[in-house]
């Protein structure tokens, strides 16, 4: 299993900065995903939909990043 530690942290972080009042379950019924989703999420599990850390940052109202994910700046030097 392929994993994101450091995104499933900053999930975690942002729900609970966020939605303080909010276990893992009710967190989970926000976006729509049951409770062991939210938790391989959490860890960072690249088998967890793409479409779900979306809608998790869309709740979060942290979307914005998404459009700029394979967004690739011209290199300096021609080789992008």
């Amino acid at each position: 299993m392929k994993q994101l530690p450091a995104l499933g942290q900053r999930l975690r972080a942002a729900r609970k900065r966020r939605f303080p009042c909010d276990d893992l379950q009710a967190f989970a019924v926000r976006i729509g995903v049951a409770r062991s989703t939210l938790q391989k999420m959490e860890q960072g599990d690249l088998s967890v939909a793409l479409g779900k850390y979306h809608e998790a940052a869309r709740i979060l109202g942290l979307e914005e990043g998404f459009e700029w994910l394979f967004d690739v700046e011209e290199s300096l030097f021609g080789d992008t």
